[in-house]
């Protein structure tokens, strides 16, 4: 049950304005069942100073494009009340009329645009207003019978509005009605959400989650948990069953999603999605349409439904079923977006968002690993609805043109809009090898900022998940995971994958970086020391280039690995013997790939790096001590020693070998395989030929 999260202690002084009403809106957005991610606005109105020191009645209101859980004060905007309060005497208002003049009714032109529910909060006559979008409210005005049931509810203290969208003809009608209704303490909006108000900003959010409470108390009294969605049809599967089942499926899924712009996806088995996805009803259920606007424009108007018989020996034929769905998915949405399409408008991907499988649960996409999740986050907020309102009566909702009408509209489009460019690595995903170290982080966090989300895949988990810490506390959640992995290990390598499979849908760029040096005169060079090189620099990116090829072939949408080979590759090194040989091995490996991926659109190059002393594991440990000894001098002499022998008389350092990977992943070698790029300064004896 929905719980009052007001703290007076942390409150701020109900004389603060603007601060309080950033509080009360962050509280009601942390509550995903009071108010969906990015929906729902609130309002304060109260007394300012303009620049010439008069006072001015302003109200407050949530800008365009922002979510109430995270607001701040800079994402409101302030208008003028004498401004705007004599638009209620108009009797309509088009849209951009609208958007235009309450431009200038703004106090400071830097404030975001105002929320397109602006109105609603103006024509109201309460100092502080609530519009939130309730799992409880929303069921109940997504049942059939919901206006009769709000009777036993609430009794006559609401107004019920029809559906229409939002703007300035659903704002009067709410004004009106409560006018109309003295004895009115909230507004149902059908197929919508809850309006509430109050004399104080505590007292508002008081009334908002007791009218949820109500609603909610009076649903749960009516629920039949072993008759939701028609009672079980299919039983979820085991925790790891599941999870070997999507990690499998989940690369096919992302080249059937990905044929327009690639897309991330998420996996989600909670309680509430899988009793979901076993319901006897619910195949048809979800098919009935978006619960609210606010869902659709992240959820599609309808999911995708996968009609498969939970079977955990089934694997191919539960692929072979995604990519006939997916495709007839992509059809009907194109029928959708024709017949209901205005003059201008462009199609968006018209892949599934939500994709249901029963006994394993819920698959989302998105551009990214966080519109994925919010896309996820407001089917669970569907879910809700659903098991409220078929307790109720029947889940009625928007019609498909109603539907089309918001998902199409020019003011949610604009809040799209509002979004970061997109990069050149955005909607890719990087597997790095090494990733803890001084070549593997620097490529990390190249990419990274460029768009990119990556996997940092080291046998020192420790430093692979500090690296990845940075990298999300600097560019947001989940842009970097780390996994254990040995790379000799061939178990241990596909555990890694699946494990990408299952936090991203897939992988792109493979960086083959992980590795170790050893230095011995040949007569000196043990087995041990030749097999361990072997293994590691050989076998271990055999292992790691294999199976990203198989993962990049189920995607079907290409791929592209780099390999950090070295100077050595091409160079037979002083005293390296086991080291050069497995190092020409790994660029003529590399080139093998190339030949094979190309009619896949798998694209494998080779860097070639001379002497990276800095951050780098393998160059503070004896390696360094045995190159000096190679060259008969001191171990500190070392980075002195290679810079002279260089062309260009200069170091290299990781950030140069992350600028060639980060060029051999990129769209401007589209057309480069089979390369290899020596980053070394320029040493005359190792220049190709």
């Amino acid at each position: 049950m929905v719980q009052s999260l007001w703290d007076n202690t942390k409150a701020p002084d109900q004389q603060s304005g603007l601060n309080e009403l950033v509080y009360r809106s962050n509280i009601i957005g942390t509550d995903r069942r009071v108010c969906n991610w990015g929906g729902g606005n609130t309002s304060s109105k109260t007394t300012v100073k303009d620049f010439r020191g008069r006072d001015v009645e302003v109200m407050y209101v949530k800008g365009s494009g922002s979510d109430l859980a995270s607001m701040k004060a800079s994402n409101f905007t302030g208008l003028r009340m004498e401004d705007i309060r004599p638009l209620f005497e108009k009797d309509e208002m088009p849209d951009e009329e609208m958007v235009a003049y309450l431009v200038n009714c703004m106090i400071d032109s830097k404030h975001p645009r105002a929320s397109i529910e602006t109105l609603l909060h103006a024509f109201l006559p309460f100092k502080h207003v609530d519009h939130t979008h309730p799992d409880s409210i929303i069921s109940l005005c997504c049942a059939d019978n919901g206006k009769q049931l709000a009777e036993e509810i609430f009794g006559n203290r609401f107004v019920w509005v029809p559906y229409i969208r939002p703007g300035f003809t659903l704002s009067k009608m709410i004004a009106q009605g409560v006018l109309d209704n003295p004895n009115a303490e909230l507004v149902l909006m059908e197929k919508h959400g809850l309006v509430t108000w109050g004399e104080t900003s505590e007292a508002c959010y008081a009334q908002t989650i007791k009218i949820i409470s109500e609603a909610e108390a009076f649903i749960e009294s009516r629920v039949n948990e072993a008759k939701l969605f028609g009672g079980v049809k299919h039983e979820a599967l085991a925790a790891d069953v599941r999870r070997s089942i999507a990690s499998q499926v989940m690369p096919t899924i992302r080249g059937a999603v990905s044929d327009v712009k690639k897309m991330l996806l998420t996996f989600d088995d909670e309680a509430d999605v899988l009793q979901f996805v076993g319901g006897a009803n619910s195949a048809t259920l979800s098919q009935v349409g978006a619960a609210c606007p606010d869902h659709l424009v992240h959820t599609k108007v309808v999911p995708l439904f996968v009609q498969w018989t939970p079977d955990a020996s089934d694997i191919e034929g539960l692929k072979a079923i995604l990519k006939e769905s997916i495709a007839a998915y992509k059809k009907q949405y194109e029928a959708y977006f024709e017949l209901n399409k205005h003059e201008g408008d462009v199609m968006f991907e018209a892949a599934p968002r939500v994709i249901l499988i029963p006994g394993v649960g819920m698959i989302n996409t998105g551009k990214s690993w966080a519109a994925s999740k919010v896309s996820g986050a407001l089917y669970h907020r569907a879910i809700a609805v659903m098991r409220g309102a078929t307790a109720l009566g029947e889940f009625v909702s928007l019609s498909e043109n109603e539907s089309y009408n918001v998902e199409y509209w020019p003011l949610e489009l604009y809040k799209l809009s509002l979004a970061p460019a997109e990069t050149e690595f955005s909607r890719k995903v990087a597997f790095i090898t090494g990733g803890a170290g001084g070549i593997g982080s620097e490529t990390a966090r190249r990419l990274v900022s460029e768009g990119a989300h990556v996997v940092l895949a080291d046998l020192n988990l420790e430093g692979a998940l500090k690296v990845a810490g940075e990298i999300n506390d600097k560019y947001g959640e989940n842009r970097a995971i780390a996994v254990k992995m040995d790379v000799t290990s061939e178990e241990a390598v596909i555990a890694a994958y699946a494990e990408t499979a299952l936090a991203y849908g897939g992988v792109d760029i493979i960086v083959n970086n992980a590795g170790l040096a050893t230095s011995s005169p040949f007569d000196e060079t043990t087995l041990k020391e030749w097999n361990l090189n072997m293994n590691v620099l050989g076998t271990g990116y055999f292992l790691v280039a294999r199976e990203a090829f198989k993962l990049m072939k189920s995607q079907s949408i290409g791929g592209n690995m780099v390999f950090v080979g070295s100077k050595n590759s091409v160079y037979a090194g002083k005293s390296a013997s086991a080291y050069s040989s497995v190092k020409a091995l790994e660029a003529h490996l590399a080139r093998c790939i190339a030949a094979e991926g190309g009619e896949f659109g798998i694209r494998v190059n080779t860097i070639l790096p001379d002497a990276i002393l800095q951050g780098s594991a393998i160059w503070n440990g004896s390696w360094r001590t045995e190159r000096a000894a190679a060259y008969g001098i001191e171990p500190d002499q070392l980075e002195e020693h290679y810079r002279k022998r260089t062309t260009l008389l200069v170091n290299i350092y990781p950030r140069d070998i992350a600028e060639g990977i980060a060029f051999f992943a990129s769209s401007k070698s589209d057309k480069t395989t089979g390369c290899m790029l020596t980053i070394d300064g320029g040493v005359p004896a190792a220049f190709t030929r």
